[in-house]
């Protein structure tokens, strides 16, 4: 197996014509099980993940050429990636014309239809618990729980202070944790 190129060596010879789409594969290769795992804790479906992953690298393309370095390449992923889910969220509130809640529970009915779901196993308790959190907690808590990223880095992802972002974590966990208790 090929040795794995930096973010700089990938985004040099994105710049370069001849180079251009190999450089992106491999920046889709590189980076897309992270990035469906992060959408898909977001959007609970698979195929609304696959049409959300697929939007993100849409973007990704159009608006590579133009990235400043000034964030690492994968924090810049996550804001479109997550920007994107947002985006699919609001998309389905307005389409349905129904309430949060509703559009909230049916992602919590999209768990329980999964074939494997046991609702007596922590694990499956946790997902539930993760749906009935608000979009930025569950953002904040997907984040820093399965993704173990740091306050700083979501702060420059989410452009919200480490501060807030913390405060915000604390909450969701604590909610998570009364749900998980009472359910």
């Amino acid at each position: 197996m090929a040795e794995q190129r930096t973010d700089t060596e990938l985004l040099a010879l994105f710049r370069e014509p001849a180079t251009k789409e190999k450089a992106f594969t491999e920046i889709v290769k590189k980076y897309q099980e992270r990035l469906y795992w992060h959408i898909r804790r977001m959007l609970v479906d698979h195929e609304d993940s696959n049409d959300v992953m697929q939007n993100v690298f849409i973007r990704v393309w159009n608006a590579l050429s133009g990235f400043r370095e000034d964030a690492q390449l994968y924090t810049w992923l996550y804001r479109i990636a997550t920007n994107e889910c947002l985006t699919f969220i609001e998309q389905q509130k307005k389409k349905a014309t129904t309430s949060l809640s509703d559009v909230e529970s049916g992602l919590s009915n999209k768990i329980r239809a999964d074939k494997d779901f046991d609702a007596n196993k922590l694990e499956w308790k946790l997902q539930l618990a993760i749906q009935q959190l608000p979009e930025k907690q569950r953002v904040v808590f997907s984040l820093r729980y399965y993704d173990d990223m740091p306050y700083e880095e979501m702060s420059r992802v989410l452009d919200t202070s480490a501060g807030a972002l913390k405060a915000s974590y604390h909450h969701a966990a604590k909610k998570i944790e009364d749900f998980i208790l009472n359910h």
